[in-house]
């Protein structure tokens, strides 16, 4: 859904100082009522591969949509994993603490204006199935902006159902989350890509900052560092 212009609470784009500097590519670059396919995906990452290769640079592939990076590997069409060698890497975190943190990015996104967001993009009628709509958070907000025509002046109502909208948004978010390791775990064992897996668990279990970037320096910066310069040495 980054791939899309606006919704910048609701998909969590990455900000320009958190970018450090680093080039990124297709965020923010589609029209949001564009079709968005993953074979649009794969066109559009093998040309910037290509380019970020003529630079004497290394391209890194994000997810996000690990069904969409399973199709730039494995279709035969795109011929990806005959050109080019791959380095995965898996930072992974324990579950529960997943979903506790799905649970304060929401509130977050919400404080930081995320209804407002969906409110600017909200049509009663609209195909919330589709093209950016179908972001998570902005089908479940919908529909709070649909009921909220209908309570005049009723604020307890409105705060209910509310909340109930904000509920479904968390549960859709850890369902995804459980469909995403599902994806990790069918790429390993049935596709049988070498994956190095970082768990970063400490990592988000910690609140001092000091202490979390300590702790993410150690647990997994250094070691996914490591990783990479064994792979391009060759030596892995």
């Amino acid at each position: 859904m980054q791939v899309y212009k606006g919704l910048d609470i609701v998909t969590n784009k990455i900000t320009h100082a958190e970018k450090q500097g680093v080039r990124h590519y297709l965020i923010g670059e589609i029209e949001p009522d564009s079709d968005f396919t993953a074979e649009d995906f794969c066109l559009k990452s093998i040309v910037y591969v290509e380019n970020i290769l003529k630079t004497q640079c290394v391209p890194i592939i994000v997810g996000g949509s690990n069904s969409y990076i399973e199709k730039l590997v494995e279709d035969p069409v795109f011929m990806f994993k005959y050109k080019y060698e791959s380095c995965f890497i898996w930072i992974d975190v324990e579950q529960s603490v997943l979903n506790r943190r799905v649970d304060t990015r929401v509130d977050e996104m919400v404080n930081a204006g995320l209804m407002d967001e969906v409110r600017q993009i909200f049509m009663p009628d609209a195909d919330y199935t589709k093209r950016i709509r179908r972001s998570i958070g902005v089908p479940e907000m919908a529909s709070y902006l649909r009921e909220e025509k209908n309570i005049d002046g009723d604020d307890e109502s409105k705060k209910m159902i509310l909340q109930a909208s904000i509920s479904s948004i968390k549960r859709n978010a850890r369902t995804l989350i459980c469909n995403q390791l599902d994806k990790i775990q069918r790429l390993i064992i049935e596709k049988m890509w070498s994956v190095h897996h970082i768990i970063a668990t400490d990592v988000f279990t910690e609140d001092r900052k000091e202490v979390v970037d300590e702790a993410w320096r150690n647990t997994v910066l250094q070691p996914c560092l490591d990783i990479v310069k064994r792979f391009l040495k060759n030596d892995d």
